[in-house]
């Protein structure tokens, strides 16, 4: 069997590329790679993707989304090539200037930046989606109730049906007031190492858009929610309260329904990364996802205040542990031990 670096090559040398300079750029937490391709004369810089189908990726996702994120005059990377059977993207090199970058250079950007991609997500739920899966409440509970599968497992040694079934439920149950709104494109994965500064275009084009393969259809909040309760970096109070505001201006929507909205839609999304960070070391082998997990804790904590979710709150008292020192050495102890959840 061909290695993936042989490949690679030929996929570059095909399109014109061979012969450049190629660094990593980047990976993430799932099994892409992202090269930076340059030093080619007469061509542009240029990522290539590597998203090897053997290890459960596959570029077909990434391809539809773009497209129709650029129809929108989104700021999605243009496809130059693809090899769909070996799973190689080129795409458009957006640069280096992500949302985390920037502010993190200059912290007093940040407010701004947080609208500009705040009007981007309202662009983007302006427009007619395409045909994706729906994230409904069902689907949204039973991915909360897995933090009892991988978060609570590190610590308990095993998983305690009841306490699942109490979470799924209790989660079904806050969102279920929101089901009729589950109508826009969201994205899943929008923060600040997704997104790129490109002061050079215009209105909602200035916001370069990464990561978007795993996009459906679901609630407009979503999205924001994963703006601003940021697993990787602090987003500061008054840009948290500032850009919701913002949103509820701009959309016209009820204020204390889409801060009822935020909420659940900011408790499931954090206890479903609960369960992804805590899989990623106990069954992936990736250690360092579990810093982490206490700033996705304290969103959580945040979200449970509000006054609907109290059944919610109980819940996951009941069922999850707090991220103790001892914990988080726990789940780091055991990490790559749990070939499944059992």
């Amino acid at each position: 069997m061909t290695d993936r670096s042989t490949l690679a090559t030929q996929f570059l040398t095909s399109n014109g590329l061979g012969g450049g300079t190629v660094t990593l750029l980047a990976g993430d937490a799932s099994n892409r790679k992202y090269f930076r391709v340059r030093d080619v004369p007469g061509q542009p810089d240029a990522v290539l993707m590597d998203a090897p189908k053997e290890r459960g990726e596959d570029v077909e996702p990434f391809v539809k989304i773009a497209d129709f994120l650029t129809a929108q005059n989104l700021s999605a990377p243009l496809i130059y090539a693809k090899h769909i059977t070996h799973g190689f993207l080129l795409l458009e090199d957006l640069g280096d200037d992500l949302f985390s970058t920037v502010c993190a250079d200059d912290p007093a950007r940040e407010a701004a930046l947080y609208q500009a991609a705040t009007d981007a997500l309202i662009a983007l739920h302006k427009a007619p989606p395409p045909q994706l899966d729906p994230y409904a409440p069902a689907l949204m509970a039973d991915l909360a109730a897995q933090s009892v599968d991988w978060y609570a497992l590190g610590h308990e040694g095993g998983v305690d049906p009841a306490r699942r079934d109490a979470v799924s439920t209790a989660m079904q149950h806050a969102l279920a007031p929101f089901a009729e709104d589950f109508t826009v494109t969201i994205l899943r994965d929008y923060h600040a190492q997704n997104l790129l500064w490109l002061p050079t275009r215009d209105g909602p084009s200035r916001v370069g858009l990464l990561d978007f393969q795993d996009a459906m259809i679901g609630h407009p909040t979503y999205d924001l929610v994963s703006l601003l309760e940021d697993a990787r970096r602090d987003v500061s109070p008054e840009t948290q309260e500032a850009t919701l505001a913002y949103f509820i201006d701009q959309t016209s929507r009820d204020p204390a329904e889409t801060r009822a909205a935020y909420a659940a839609m900011g408790a499931q999304r954090n206890l479903r990364i609960l369960m992804v960070f805590a899989r990623l070391s106990l069954h992936f082998g990736k250690p360092d996802y579990v810093d982490l997990i206490p700033r996705t804790w304290a969103h959580l904590q945040r979200n449970l205040k509000q006054p609907g979710l109290a059944t919610l709150r109980e819940a996951v008292a009941n069922a999850l542990p707090e991220p103790t020192p001892s914990h988080l050495t726990e789940l780091k102890e055991k990490c790559g031990t749990h070939p499944t959840r059992s």
